[in-house]
């Protein structure tokens, strides 16, 4: 009888054991590994079935182009090429009558498409100024089939913006969206008329935000998308998935003229901008130092003494210019405007262009291994 008292008290006392160890385990699971010692947690970040699915594509963004398309206007112009024509060297008679003068002068009429996006049912419509730079006349094509010549309002080579206007009723026009809260990754679409056959919609996301030093303008500050742009796509519509504008279809880089997922686009809020002006003024006021201006290399930074490659070197001073008559030199080098540190050419001329003409600004410079400081009115910048 004591023996079995004993084994029933050695089981009771097991189990409990048994019992203890299960949820010191349970709630400790890494504490020991099989030789006894501390281990390393490793944490991972598991995968929520419901937050996948709720940032799954959708399968179409019909709802989007519906509400885009519509605004969207193909643009034919013309251009009237006049030609001096001159006697062939081989006609001897006719060398005998017209002498050296120029014969009769040819006209030939040349043509180009391209793409615009009504932006105001006042008929106001945004392009690109490489669309229309020099046209006699514009045509716009709606999307529900109506024709319309079209007024040009102003253009800036620039920033590459162009404003028509158009005088027709009930026209569909387009949400502008934000384009500075467009991420890298972000879904976008292109709208227009590559080739001329007809309006297009391809897909892509945002490559790239921010992309400038392309030499395409002087002013660059492009959303890169890999969205098919193809010739007759320029002054298009690049929108969101929600059908909002966010850019004007402007470039493509390409070596066989075709699109190779590497296509350019002016954010909305810059063209914006500048359609405002245009509208306003005839042209877009900048600011304007009178200087000439290029980015510091590693040779250049060393030969100058220079602790970095920020900033931008001073080549050329238009003379009794703004900068002139502040003191500036060529061989300062320019690292901030009112106390803000420039990066490069492209962030130096985007700030002083947005300072008002008439307003008096600080220069930072480095000149001969010493920062000073120079005020200098701004003026208006030549257009």
């Amino acid at each position: 009888m004591k023996i079995t008292k004993t084994i029933s008290f050695l089981v009771r006392f097991a189990t409990i054991g048994l019992a203890v160890a299960f949820v010191f385990l349970y709630f400790f699971p890494t504490a020991l590994n099989k030789n006894g010692h501390n281990s390393p947690v490793v944490e991972f970040k598991e995968s929520n079935p419901s937050a996948i699915l709720a940032r799954t594509r959708p399968s179409s963004y019909a709802d989007a182009v519906a509400l885009a398309a519509p605004a969207v206007v193909n643009i034919s112009t013309r251009t009237v090429v006049t030609e001096q024509a001159r006697p062939s060297s081989r006609a001897p008679l006719l060398r005998h009558f017209f002498g050296n003068n120029p014969g009769i002068p040819k006209q030939r009429f040349e043509t180009s498409l391209g793409s615009g996006v009504i932006v105001s049912a006042q008929g106001y419509i945004l392009t690109n100024n490489h669309v229309i730079q020099g046209a006699d006349k514009i045509e716009v094509a709606l999307h529900d089939g109506r024709t319309v010549s079209a007024k040009l309002v102003g253009s800036d080579p620039e920033s590459d913006i162009a404003v028509l206007k158009i005088a027709l009723n009930k026209l569909p026009v387009i949400t502008l969206g934000q384009s500075d809260k467009m991420r890298v990754g972000d879904v976008v679409l292109a709208i227009g008329d590559p080739f001329g056959v007809g309006q297009t919609v391809t897909s892509g996301i945002v490559s790239a935000t921010g992309r400038n030093h392309l030499g395409i303008n002087t002013f660059e500050n492009y959303i890169q998308t890999d969205a098919a742009i193809n010739p007759g796509n320029s002054g298009g519509a690049l929108i969101n998935a929600n059908g909002e504008l966010i850019g004007i279809n402007t470039a493509i880089y390409s070596q066989s003229g075709g699109s190779q997922g590497i296509g350019f686009a002016i954010p909305v809020r810059l063209a914006k901008d500048v359609m405002t002006q245009l509208i306003q003024h005839g042209h877009v006021v900048r600011g304007w130092l009178g200087v000439a201006i290029q980015d510091i290399d590693a040779q250049l930074a060393k030969s100058f003494g220079l602790k970095s490659q920020n900033g931008a070197l001073i080549s050329q001073i238009v003379r009794n210019g703004p900068a002139d008559k502040a003191d500036l030199q060529p061989g300062d080098v320019i690292i901030a405007i009112n106390n803000k540190a420039v990066a490069d050419v492209q962030n130096t001329l985007s700030r002083i262009s947005k300072i008002k003409p008439g307003e008096e600004v600080d220069v930072t410079l480095i000149r001969k291994g010493k920062q000073i400081h120079k005020k200098a009115t701004v003026a208006e910048r030549p257009t």
